[in-house]
């Protein structure tokens, strides 16, 4: 499994690989000036991350480990999320207010669509788009469905969630068990909770410090995972009592968070020295990605011990996300068996 820390400053991604037991890194990708967002890939290894500097998406080769185009979208280039069975591209920009749709065999934007003031992160449940609108404190809902059929004129604005003022809505993440959205806001102390049947805010959950920045959810769907830029921490939150169980000190200014198959958690620490130095384990310190191990912890007890690493990468990680390129090997291997046995 590979893990790409986006490193914002630095206009890089970061490959980390598990490497006999250990996480190190293995290759550093040059893309576009001020990176932002995780890296969304296909189930074949395309891989795609915003450039928010210069108006623009990175495709780059999972296999390979590098740049392969750029695809010119719309302005401040934030969020994005595949679609229409990995077709489409979403990408929110944040700059001109929109969201643009990339048709991605033909590499080019086929649309953009006006959504509201400035559009960031972003997640599809449901054959809709939910687009965090930090300058209007409420979520975009946008029918995404037609694109399964390649149909572009049928995206469309549905309505706008209110989460409340001056919130300045983040990224989202949705529990489908539960069909509800947990959405990081920047300023509350608390994590408002979106029903998606009924498209509102219906519970708040207390944490001890305001930055939230990411969502990510436990495989057993028990437990979210939110990060705290401020506090140097991620909160863990029980999602049947909807209560914050657990802080986890995962390094400085956390924003990024992702969870593997084996419930190993990622996070991108953003801050820059010197305004954080935090060396609770070797090697903890800003500019790096922290690897929390979760499985077999007890993540409802605020004592229980979590098994933290931490891999250096580039300057200004803001996100994380994972690709298993084996996977795209070994399909590249038996269909190289099977053109040998029609040939022969």
């Amino acid at each position: 499994m590979d893990v790409y820390s986006t490193d914002t400053d630095s206009g890089l991604l970061t490959v980390i690989r598990n490497q006999n037991g250990k996480f190190e890194r293995v290759a550093q990708i040059r893309v576009g000036n001020a990176p932002r967002g995780s890296v969304k890939f296909t189930p074949d290894g395309r891989g795609f991350v915003s450039n928010t500097s210069t108006n623009t998406v990175s495709e780059i080769d999972a296999l390979t480990h590098k740049e392969v185009g750029r695809i010119e979208v719309g302005s401040g280039p934030r969020g994005l999320h595949l679609v229409g069975n990995n077709k489409y591209l979403l990408v929110s920009n944040s700059g001109s207010d929109t969201i643009s749709v990339v048709d991605l065999n033909e590499r080019r934007e086929v649309l953009e669509l006006e959504v509201g003031r400035d559009p960031r992160h972003m997640i599809v449940a449901g054959g809709n788009a939910y687009v965090c609108l930090w300058g209007e404190g409420a979520l975009a809902k946008i029918d995404v469905s037609g694109l399964d059929a390649g149909d572009i004129d049928s995206v469309k604005l549905l309505k706008k969630i209110t989460i409340g003022e001056d919130t300045f809505p983040y990224s989202l993440n949705v529990d489908k068990t539960r069909n509800i959205a947990l959405v990081a806001c920047n300023t509350p102390r608390f994590v408002p909770v979106v029903d998606l049947d009924k498209d509102e805010v219906v519970e708040n959950v207390s944490l001890r410090a305001s930055g939230a920045r990411a969502v990510a959810f436990t495989n057993d769907s028990k437990h979210a995972l939110v990060t705290l830029e401020r506090d140097n921490s991620m909160a863990v939150i029980n999602l049947d009592s909807l209560e914050v169980t657990k802080y986890i000190k995962v390094g400085p200014g956390p924003r990024g968070v992702t969870v593997d198959e084996t419930d190993i958690a990622f996070v991108a620490l953003f801050a820059r020295p010197p305004f954080f130095e935090y060396n609770s384990i070797e090697d903890f310190a800003s500019h790096a990605v922290t690897i929390v191990r979760l499985s077999g912890a007890n993540l409802d007890d605020p004592t229980a011990e979590i098994p933290l690493e931490s891999v250096r990468v580039g300057f200004g990680p803001c996100s994380v996300s994972t690709f298993d390129p084996t996977k795209v090997e070994r399909r590249l291997h038996e269909d190289s068996k099977d053109d040998k046995l029609v040939l022969a």
